[in-house]
């Protein structure tokens, strides 16, 4: 499903946190079930996609830390040695890690989709999902792709790329605000006969992050600098869940917690959630769509670079670099949030994105007492 990249010839010059396992006994609970409307794998599917990768769990426990991955054997060992001393960005070590990440993906990807439950194209989908699916999906001809888009990671900077494809845009670096919809073509806006044949023949890649590290980085950026969320999503949630609160008139939306923001992310249906912290699940259907590549957020340089390689683009144009103005989730900044949390709503919390932990090879969210301590 997910080919290596030393199964690609490369064309252009130059170039996961690990953690221990939370007590998961709890978190298929009965509230965990009712509240969430999400498709997701039994506890018992989910322990077999662990026991099954190996390697997953082996990350999982840092037993990986150590050891030296072999080259691949035959000429494709040989096009990935010269990526690694010729790329601008893909020092050795980065790019095997990425190549175990992707086997592992593959892997994994491939035991949860083939569940009888699960959707194994786009037309097994419900409206509502396939809906979902199509307007994240985009497309450029002229280089023969798809991408689909997640919020949080890094997709304004991929849709300025797309921009520059297509000649909308004269260069990444140009200084101006993101349209998130014109000059982009969305794969909602095809015939099915078109999007059946664009499925079928065209490249098609994504790029997903930590769960809890994209939720976090959606309820800092939203609910701390955006305005129109704060009155649309904010004042509800402190109307909602803060005491005394429900008929004020003067609360205005700009201080909601992170813990009330949990509360209302576990009242919400995952398919009809925003789409800044709806399930990266629900917003690409991994199961629906076989993806060529898999790229990281943890890996963005590295990995972007390859899929500008693998589409031809033209050398001239690159991924952008992070505005001075960003404000990075560190490990420690994710670590103080969760370990504030009342670990009951992180245990109910979790089976809604299981699926983006389990498929995309995130360990889940250690928050034991002692690791919280520390």
């Amino acid at each position: 499903m997910l080919p290596l990249r030393q199964e690609f010839g490369i064309k252009r010059p130059g170039g996961g946190r690990s953690g221990s396992v939370i007590n998961f006994k709890t978190t298929v609970s009965s509230v965990s079930v009712r509240r969430s409307s999400a498709v997701l794998p039994s506890l018992l599917t989910f322990l077999v996609i662990v026991a099954s990768g190996g390697l997953l769990l082996m990350i999982e426990k840092g037993l990986l830390n150590g050891v030296e991955t072999p080259p691949p054997r035959g000429n494709n060992g040989r096009r990935l040695e010269l990526i690694r001393q010729e790329g601008r960005h893909s020092p050795a070590a980065v790019d095997v890690d990425s190549q175990i990440i992707q086997e592992i993906r593959n892997r994994t990807i491939r035991t949860v989709c083939s569940q009888k439950n699960m959707p194994h194209n786009i037309w097994t989908l419900s409206p509502l999902q396939r809906k979902t699916l199509l307007q994240h999906v985009l497309v450029n001809d002229k280089h023969r792709f798809l991408y689909c888009y997640v919020p949080k990671v890094a997709c304004s900077n991929w849709k300025r790329v797309l921009k520059v494809l297509s000649g909308a845009l004269e260069s990444v670096d140009v200084n101006i605000k993101m349209d998130h919809r014109s000059d982009l073509l969305f794969l909602s806006a095809l015939k099915p006969e078109e999007i059946r044949y664009r499925l079928k023949n065209y490249f098609k890649f994504m790029f997903v992050r930590e769960p809890m590290e994209r939720l976090l980085s959606a309820y800092r950026n939203k609910f701390g600098e955006i305005e129109s969320y704060q009155k649309k999503y904010g004042v509800e949630i402190i109307k909602r869940y803060r005491k005394g609160r429900a008929k004020d008139a003067s609360v205005t939306g700009d201080d909601v917690t992170f813990a009330e923001f949990v509360r209302y992310l576990l009242d919400e249906d995952v398919e009809r959630m925003n789409e800044h912290w709806m399930p990266i699940y629900n917003l690409c259907q991994p199961c629906a769509i076989s993806y060529d590549f898999i790229g990281s957020y943890e890996q963005l340089e590295s990995d972007s670079e390859f899929v500008l390689q693998r589409i031809g683009a033209p050398p001239s144009v690159h991924f952008p670099e992070r505005q001075t103005w960003y404000k990075p989730v560190t490990t420690e900044t994710l670590h103080y949030y969760l370990c504030s949390l009342p670990q009951k709503l992180l245990r109910e919390l979790l089976p809604k994105y299981i699926l983006d932990f389990s498929l995309f090879t995130y360990p889940l969210p250690n928050t034991t007492t002692q690791h919280c301590r520390h």
